[in-house]
């Protein structure tokens, strides 16, 4: 398909006035197609050519100003228009093809009860899988649509939907939208479970499949309570109101982000509507996530990029308020701990990588929408929203604030960039944010910040702490980058009550110039046990301790009164690794030292997850992975036993998370056996249809079950996390057979006839691609090495970006950390022209695999012994 350059869309947005939709679709033509008539009011304002993109399964007639268009003009998604200028109308009738992979109109039907659901994702460019548009962001317009549907569905979209005519008739009117960009439009249809509240004076509702309603209701009041502070924080922050008639939150199945700030109807993956236990950080994160959609709705859908160079824009802005807002309003005071400790090193990752950007990239390097795709990343979402806090902690929040209320004052229903918004933060204050905005958006790479203590009384230019003044020790903080920083630096002391716990002696502020370099700063008194740079995580840097101080940590860390230094020694040491400075197996012993006195469940998660994915699996070699997976056993335990008999939420959410880490630590079938058999653990918790369906997968990767084993599950649990989950479980068995098979359902043979191969809906291709590539099965799993990257080359091209990017991430072969998968993954990128999306993916995959393979190689000394 043609993708839309940048260059296209400025032509077609100085030739077009486009002011409003008409959308007609008739949800009840079949299982595979649906009808979809557009009306388009628009203006050109010369004579000149140009284009409406279309990609329907059958395009029966087009007209404009009631001519008919010879729709064999269609060249794949494109139907050529020739204007004259003035006032024009466009009407496209066509049949188009439901989705199975989360971009379109999105077809699924429910394995629990047989009830079908449908809703939109059209994002990007995928709104030209709806209907007709004109489809960029900058050519904003007022949307009215109709629907027909069976007629005990409900029906929902961007503003407020009424039943219309005879209920058996199944129509149903929305009211007409204030200006909006294609992408942002939506619907959802099917038998919704609903539930509804008033807040505001505006309609909320929350929306799920029938077969989720009693999880749905369990939660509702926790739901619409962090929906109903949020809306109020944000009126109390923002000068410009909620701009639209409704909010809707819809959770619906297979979707393929966390969520879509569609206007009025957000979209949530329905995994959010928890069918099992969960950690109070899980539900933090679901908080997060609401948050930052609503957030959405002034920066995003109010005020919309003007071309996707600047989608920082949109998710930067949303990621810094949804954990900004939440830990304001809620009870949920923890977010800045989860974004240090698990959401900044999705930023740092992508940024060491060779396909980093800048948060902010030029616009001649999102060249087309297949790139803008590409920068939909941690960089974009993470490295952004901290490079927001840091102009937050620079700037203050007031002169923050001040700029964003000029900038929606200004641009309000209008199409925005990233000059504009810093031209607002610059009217509102006398600080050089342009300057700013170069040194953090328009460059790549992460800073690294070394600091060097040497006890020295010499003068500083900057004093803290003691007061005789007869001791004192100098900070040289060397600056490994280009970016301006301001920070703290936490000076923290043996508390004199407990060897095994730290007090903050002081916390100093400092700036550090662009540029780089070595700014030295003194201090009287004794040094502190441990000096922590970025204390409070203010800035986005990787930080290393000094000698001194890394020893205290690794006998006190649990011993850190904040999650949040906690969390940014945990990163340091994270990064350590990565960068070849400390050996895995050293993580390894911190993490079985500290994390048994955790109470912070973000970062127990985090660093164990972190041990267990990435150490175990990847990090250390084969042979020592027995030893690694015994560690996290006998950390399991340690929290298990820590937490028996303990009712408190985050106990509950610590133990929950030790049971999971023993579950996929298991080496030996026994003690999973016996839980699934009695369907609990000893002392709780019971195993829920999640832990059920990790116990199965564990041992089916152990060779311990049985394809009937795993059907008796399904029949038990026959939802579709049941589908997801049975699929991966047979996926993962060690034998042959179970390989080939999955093999096929993932890559199916190109048909010799008419019928095309079943196809994989984009949730079960994942689940089968998890579940496919083990660590303990490798002579079984390398004659797929191979096939692998052709395989993955023609389904891309094939099924689209989602597909491309679940085969990218999910379907790479990641255990086989081996030259040879890197050979055969560089041919594959010289050779085989993957799309843009699959490129993406697999040049990050071999990137952490040479990261992977240079770790295994550098030798490392004995470490330092690690003491609780």
């Amino acid at each position: 398909m043609p993708v839309l350059t940048r260059d296209e869309a400025q032509t077609r947005a100085r030739l077009l006035d486009v002011h409003r939709y008409g959308i007609d679709l008739d949800l009840t033509r079949g299982d595979e197609h649906f009808g979809s008539t557009t009306v388009i009011r628009f203006t050109a304002r010369e004579a000149g050519t140009t284009f409406v993109e279309v990609r329907p399964a059958a395009l029966h007639r087009a007209t404009l100003d009631g001519h008919a268009l010879d729709v064999g003009t269609l060249d794949d998604n494109r139907l050529p228009l020739t204007l004259t200028p003035g006032d024009h109308e466009l009407r496209v009738e066509a049949d188009m093809r439901y989705s199975h992979t989360g971009e379109g109109m999105h077809r699924f039907t429910d394995p629990a009860d047989g009830e079908t659901y449908l809703y939109t994702q059209c994002f990007l460019d995928d709104v030209q899988r709806v209907f007709a548009a004109f489809d960029q962001p900058d050519l904003k317009a007022v949307f009215d649509a109709t629907v027909t549907a069976p007629p005990q569905w409900t029906v929902l979209g961007n503003a407020i939907a009424t039943r219309v005519g005879a209920p058996a008739d199944g129509r149903w009117q929305l009211a007409t939208t204030a200006p909006l960009s294609t992408y942002f439009v939506a619907f959802a249809a099917g038998p919704w479970h609903t539930v509804r509240t008033e807040h505001a004076g505006l309609p909320f509702a929350l929306h799920c499949r029938r077969s989720l309603a009693p999880h749905l209701e369990t939660d509702a009041e926790e739901l619409f309570d962090i929906t109903r502070r949020c809306y109020d924080r944000y009126h109390e922050i923002f000068d410009e109101p909620y701009p639209f008639d409704s909010y809707d939150q819809a959770f619906v199945p297979e979707f393929n982000a966390g969520a879509m700030e569609n206007p009025g109807l957000v979209t949530f993956r329905d995994e959010f509507v928890f069918r099992s236990a969960v950690t109070d950080t899980e539900r933090q994160t679901r908080g997060m996530v609401i948050a930052h959609e609503m957030a959405h709705m002034w920066f995003g859908d109010l005020i919309t990029l003007q071309w996707w160079d600047d989608i920082w824009l949109n998710e930067s802005f949303a990621e810094y308020m949804g954990y900004q807002v939440l830990s304001e309003v809620t009870r949920f005071a923890g977010t800045w701990t989860d974004f240090a400790v698990a959401r900044k090193s999705w930023g740092y990752d992508a940024d060491q990588r060779p396909s980093t950007h800048p948060v902010a990239p030029a616009p001649d390097a999102v060249r087309d929408t297949a790139s803008a795709l590409l920068n939909f990343d941690g960089i974009s979402y993470a490295k952004g929203a901290s490079a927001l806090r840091q102009l937050v902690a620079w700037l203050g929040e007031k002169d923050f604030l001040a700029g964003i209320n000029d900038h929606f004052a200004r641009h309000r229903f209008g199409n925005a960039t990233l000059a504009d918004f810093i031209d607002s933060l610059a009217r509102a204050t006398s600080r050089d944010v342009h300057a700013w905005a170069d040194s953090w958006l328009r460059t790549s790479g992460v800073d690294t910040l070394t600091p060097r203590i040497t006890e020295d009384s010499a003068e500083g230019d900057l004093g803290a702490g003691g007061a005789d003044g007869t001791a004192g020790w100098r900070l040289d903080l060397h600056h490994d980058g280009t970016r301006p920083h301001h920070l703290a630096i936490g000076l923290y002391d043996h508390a004199p009550d407990d060897p095994r716990a730290l007090v903050r002696r002081d916390r100093v502020e400092a700036d550090l110039p662009a540029g780089g370099g070595t700014r030295t700063l003194s201090f009287t008194g004794p040094r502190p046990a441990l000096l922590l740079v970025n204390d409070g995580d203010l800035t986005y840097a990787k930080v290393r301790l000094d000698a001194g101080s890394w020893d205290t940590a690794l006998r006190t860390l649990s011993g850190l009164p904040d999650p949040v230094a906690r969390a940014v020694v945990w990163n340091a040491a994270r990064d350590m690794v990565r960068d070849g400075e400390l050996a895995p197996a050293a993580y390894l012993d911190a993490a079985r030292a500290h994390i048994p006195h955790e109470t912070d469940i973000a970062i127990a998660q985090a660093v164990l997850g972190f041990a267990r994915t990435q150490i175990a699996d990847r990090y250390l070699p084969a042979t020592d992975r027995p030893t690694a997976l015994a560690t996290l056993t006998d950390l399991g335990h340690d929290l298990l036993r820590r937490t028996d008999g303990t009712g408190r939420a985050d106990a509950q959410g610590l133990r929950l998370i030790a049971v999971r880490a023993l579950i996929d630590s298991a080496t030996a079938p026994g003690a999973l056996q016996d839980w699934l058999a009695a369907g609990t653990v000893p002392g709780g918790p019971a195993l829920d249809p999640e832990l059920r369906w990790r116990t199965l997968a564990r041992l089916a990767v152990l060779g311990a079950t049985t394809p009937a084993a795993i059907d008796a599950e399904l029949a038990r649990d026959p939802s579709a996390t049941g589908q997801e989950g049975a699929a991966r479980c047979h996926a993962a068995l060690p034998d042959a057979t179970a390989k080939a098979t999955a093999w096929q359902a993932m890559y199916p043979a190109e048909p010799s006839g008419p019928a095309e191969p079943a196809e994989l809906s984009n949730y079960l291709f994942t689940a089968t691609a998890q579940g496919f590539w083990q660590p303990e099965q490798l002579d079984l799993l390398r004659p797929y090495r191979a096939r692998y990257f052709p395989a993955a080359v023609t389904v891309a091209a094939r099924r689209g970006p989602a597909l491309a990017i679940a085969a990218g991430v999910h379907g790479f072969p990641q255990p086989l950390v081996e030259a040879e998968t890197l050979r055969l993954g560089e041919a594959c990128l010289r050779d085989a022209d993957p799309t843009p999306a699959l490129r993406r993916k697999l040049a990050d995959q071999l990137d952490d695999l040479r990261r992977a393979l240079k770790i295994r190689q550098t030798p490392t000394e004995d470490d330092t012994p690690v003491r609780a």
